[in-house]
């Protein structure tokens, strides 16, 4: 028993010792590896490119909303039911193209009647004219009467009074004269009368012709056309629907070649454009030859430019920005009101402006950096200040020099002093 202890502990001991050999044989022999020339862990590989200057624009950019060139509301004039629908909602029309059409029988019994009432109305002024020429001749013949009897007065008066005649046939005479003179007086009045039935008759005729024309318009008012060329849009009421001034607009047509896009800026920014521009004219003779871009929702730019429109007369006293308005061509009516985008414009030239890839920009801790690589091929990882972006590269204010190699792949493999393999950026 006590021999077999001592044999386990003998054996114990001596596979220690093996482990230690082979441990000092396996040190001794690296040494003589890295002699004979063993291969070094391969550097990593980034791509690099040069930080260049350039003279280039510099852009502004604003959220942009698409709207008709033209809006035009189409709304009843008049009550009644639709019976048709002239169109194909979203197809194109024509100006004075018929889109609705309202149930025109009231109104057409309505100008039957106001027409009516208009021949009624001159048939009473013939009849009228007819009165004044009988009225009229009534007057010659009591004016003759009345000249013959007064000559009877005038010629007897002297008679009388020399007692040629008797003084009754003076009377007569007299009473006679007076009797014409009453009729004259009732010819005259007639005349007046008549005049008056002419007026009236007149006065109604203007009123049966303004009710004839009101009820020609509302008519015409039944056939709901177009007032632009352009495209409507859904049908808010279907035939059959009540329809009335007080009930909507029905559609709207939209004018879409140009389209406009409202976009809204900065109550800064356009202060200090109107410091660089402190005249009206100056300004509008810049802002013509400015160039927009319409960047879609996609994120590719419409290839049409596009011309600066208007500025509103004010400035939003809640947001603290204007509204301003570009038009762009739109042949095929390819983009649509309610659309949005966004509106570039280059607002300056940057004379000399280093850029470098956006690829190669990091952001740690709320600081932008960029890692070049120096001459020895180190890494060096700096904090930049960068400007605004141009297409696919940023603008460095501060940290680059203008020949630095900046790290655009392979940034996630680096750190600060590495020595690393750097190669051309192959555009992706």
């Amino acid at each position: 028993m006590k021999m077999s202890r001592i044999n386990k502990r003998y054996l114990l001991l001596a596979g220690v010792l093996g482990l230690v050999a082979i441990g000092l044989i396996i040190g001794a022999v690296r040494p003589y590896k890295r002699a004979l020339g063993a291969p070094p862990a391969p550097l990593p590989t980034v791509e690099v490119v040069d930080a260049r200057q350039k003279d280039v624009p510099v852009y502004k950019e604003w959220i942009g909303t698409l709207d008709g060139f033209v809006d035009a509301d189409i709304k009843a004039e008049v009550s009644g039911y639709l019976v048709e629908q002239a169109y194909r909602e979203g197809s194109f029309v024509s100006k004075g193209q018929l889109l609705f059409r309202i149930d025109p029988r009231p109104f057409q019994a309505t100008l039957d009647q106001a027409n009516g009432q208009l021949a009624q109305s001159q048939g009473q002024l013939e009849q009228a004219r007819a009165m004044l020429a009988q009225a009229e001749a009534q007057v010659a013949v009591a004016e003759a009467n009345q000249r013959r009897t007064q000559l009877d007065v005038d010629r007897y008066t002297p008679l009388a009074q020399q007692e040629a005649i008797t003084q009754q046939d003076l009377d007569n005479a007299t009473q006679n004269n007076l009797a014409a003179k009453a009729q004259l007086q009732v010819a005259r009045a007639q005349v007046e009368t008549a005049r008056a039935q002419i007026t009236a008759a007149q006065a109604a005729i203007k009123s049966a012709t303004a009710a004839v024309d009101t009820a020609q318009i509302n008519l015409g008012f039944t056939r709901l056309t177009s007032p632009i060329d352009g495209i409507p849009g859904i049908a808010q009421l279907q035939i059959g629907a009540l329809v009335s001034p007080a009930s909507g607009t029905i559609t709207t047509i939209s004018t879409l070649d140009p389209i406009k896009v409202y976009f809204t800026a900065s109550e800064q920014e356009y202060i200090d454009f109107a410091r660089r521009f402190p005249t009206a004219e100056l300004r509008q003779a810049e802002l013509s030859q400015r160039v927009l871009e319409l960047i879609l929702a996609d994120g590719t730019v419409y290839p049409q430019k596009g011309k600066f429109y208007f500025a509103d007369r004010q400035v939003d006293v809640r947001t603290g920005a204007i509204r301003l308005a570009g038009l762009f061509p739109n042949p095929g009516n390819s983009l649509r009101p309610g659309q949005y985008g966004r509106v570039r414009m280059a607002v300056r030239i940057q004379r000399g402006a280093l850029l470098v890839p956006q690829r190669a920009v990091t952001e740690l801790q709320g600081t932008r950096q960029i890692a070049a690589v120096d001459e020895n091929s180190a890494v060096n990882i700096r904090v930049v200040k960068l400007g605004e972006t141009i297409g696919s590269d940023w603008i460095v204010n501060e940290g680059v020099k203008p020949g630095d190699r900046v790290i655009v792949e392979g940034l996630q493999k680096i750190r600060q002093g590495m020595t690393v393999s750097p190669k051309p950026y192959r555009t992706k």
